[in-house]
């Protein structure tokens, strides 16, 4: 066995998994920086073996072995991330999307193919998945029910199982292996995309599909527009055919991007989690929050609910971006309502605990007294204001996972 073989088997740290997966052939081919791939189409002039390798694929949708075919297929550069994140979650294999919803699209897809057209899910949810699962738009019926009652949800056409933890945005937890448990032989997928593998690997609990937003964390800086789930080989294989039928492949630069952007993914989840750990702290005892929202496995996210206006607060921030999206290396903040799960009927919204008065911020890598002195101007007022705002509610600052 060579050297490259071994180093690709070994047991590895996440942080140098984080550096090396999906690299290492690159220095026996005189190479450091992983190649851009841009090619649509390749040339072979043994069109039985391509026929071959076409059925071959159309069978079982492995990954065709020699070069490659045809983008729709499969790309070099984006092949290596896949590679690299499938080791970060502890996976067989990885299959990468145009964006988190044509992921999440193709795994819908898969299981309704199998006549499997039923799906459990938990809210609270990104707000466009519990749209895409409500508004049945591929085909599925969804039962929306709270992790204890999993079990009792399920249908023999149940195709899968869907959670999100911490979730978005009120950053609620389940325990993935308890939910795993009630699932039975029904697959669950966990979005994984607040935690991340540095955190969190949900494989390692029992969930069999691991998706991700990779337009947040594993990018990284707010350049690429991407999804991935992460899975065993069988389901990899359907979902490349999927793939393939439906055209919603990653672009070969955003493959690089990701790539690149997984090098320094442990390294930036610490820096922004200890920054967030600190800021949940600061707006826990601060009397103009009602609530503070922030998950036990800790993590670069932060939610709160104010006392005041929350749209007072977007529009007086300065140096934090008032934006939808998050994970990048700047802090962002959001007003979930308004933007990410306006989409969701209002009465589920709230029932979901996404309040009003809710602020979901994702904090980046700026120094955490800088951020603290924007977010104490935004929030305006005195203490005394804003008790005196708040004094019909009754409630207090409080910190901790909810």
């Amino acid at each position: 066995m060579s050297g490259y073989d071994d180093a690709r088997t070994a047991a590895r740290a996440l942080a140098t998994e984080a550096v090396h997966a999906g690299r290492d052939d690159l220095a026996r081919q005189g190479l450091h920086a992983p190649p851009i791939d841009l090619s649509t189409t390749y040339p072979s002039y043994d069109s039985r073996g391509e026929a071959a390798r076409i059925d071959a694929f159309a069978a079982t949708g492995a990954e065709p072995d020699g070069p490659p075919v045809y983008g729709r297929l499969g790309n070099p550069t984006v092949a290596r991330f896949e590679t690299a994140l499938a080791r970060l979650e502890g996976t067989d294999a990885a299959v990468a999307f145009a964006s988190g919803m044509a992921a999440l699209s193709a795994v819908l897809l898969v299981r309704s193919s199998m006549g499997l057209h039923h799906v459990v899910a938990v809210r609270p949810l990104y707000g466009c998945s519990d749209h895409l699962l409500t508004a049945g738009l591929l085909g599925s019926e969804v039962t929306w029910t709270d992790p204890a009652g999993i079990a009792d949800a399920l249908r023999p056409d149940t195709g899968l199982v869907m959670v999100e933890t911490p979730a978005n945005p009120t950053l609620a937890e389940v325990d993935l292996r308890a939910v795993a448990h009630a699932c039975g032989s029904v697959p669950l997928l966990a979005d994984n995309t607040f935690a991340t593998p540095v955190l969190q690997r949900p494989a390692e609990h029992g969930a069999r599909l691991v998706l991700h937003s990779a337009t947040k964390y594993l990018g990284g800086h707010g350049d690429v527009m991407a999804g991935v789930v992460a899975c065993d080989e069988e389901l990899a294989g359907r979902l490349r055919q999927i793939r393939f039928a439906t055209g919603g492949v990653l672009h070969p630069l955003a493959g690089y991007l990701l790539l690149r952007g997984l090098a320094t993914l442990p390294v930036r989840v610490r820096a922004a989690s200890e920054s967030a750990a600190e800021l949940a702290g600061r707006l826990a005892a601060d009397p103009r929050v009602a609530r503070v929202h922030y998950p036990r496995i800790g993590g670069a996210m932060v939610a709160f609910e104010v006392k005041g206006d929350p749209h007072e607060v977007i529009a007086g921030v300065r140096l934090i971006t008032p934006a939808v999206s998050l994970g990048s290396v700047d802090t962002l903040i959001q007003h979930p309502a308004s933007i990410s799960h306006r989409i969701v009927d209002a009465d589920d919204r709230r029932g979901a605990g996404v309040s009003d008065r809710l602020l979901r911020m994702s904090v980046g890598l700026e120094d955490v007294d800088d951020l603290w002195a924007d977010l104490d101007q935004a929030l305006g007022g005195t203490a005394s204001e804003a008790d005196a705002t708040s004094a019909d509610t009754g409630t207090r600052a409080s910190a901790g996972a909810h």
